[in-house]
């Protein structure tokens, strides 16, 4: 799919890496069979290459869980750097600077002890910047989930200078 403000496309991929390391929340869309259903979730992102997976953590139950484990595939968006920009009287004369990456992909639940003590790392070193252990009890009692990004698009609106 073309993007309509191409001016905006960012596809350096150390800028797309910069964008994600700066989002604190990722939103996640799924469907079930009340419909749609978008929600905000703190995340952690690793890299192989250019390949992106997310990492996230929940209750073991709910409505988000139910809709994942039905139909594993998601979409996903973050964003980040915002500002407004303008001034005056007139709504259309402001903007919004901003940095955002989409996507869509297939979520993988996590069952082996070691995957998710390195999923939650991942979340924390995204979250804090800090690494963090995690004891067997902890790991137990949390759902770990990832999703493999299948596409990613980055976007950013930046101060022309």
């Amino acid at each position: 799919m073309k993007m309509r403000r191409a001016d905006r496309v960012v596809t350096d991929p150390a800028e797309i890496r910069g964008i994600v390391s700066r989002c604190k929340v990722c939103r996640l869309a799924t469907q079930d069979e009340e419909g749609l259903y978008l929600i905000p979730l703190s995340f952690g992102a690793r890299w192989e290459g250019d390949k992106l997976t997310l990492c996230f953590h929940s209750a073991g139950e709910g409505r988000k869980i139910a809709a994942l484990r039905r139909d594993p595939r998601a979409a996903f968006e973050m964003d980040c750097d915002w500002q407004l920009t303008g001034q005056g009287d007139v709504g259309c004369s402001y903007s919004c600077l901003f940095s955002s990456v989409t996507g869509r992909g297939t979520v993988r639940f996590l069952e082996m002890a070691a995957e998710k003590t390195a999923a939650l790392q991942t979340i924390m070193r995204q979250q804090t910047g800090k690494e963090f252990c995690f004891t067997d009890k902890m790991v137990e009692n949390v759902t770990v989930f990832t999703l493999e990004a299948e596409a990613c698009t980055a976007k950013a609106n930046r101060p022309r200078g």
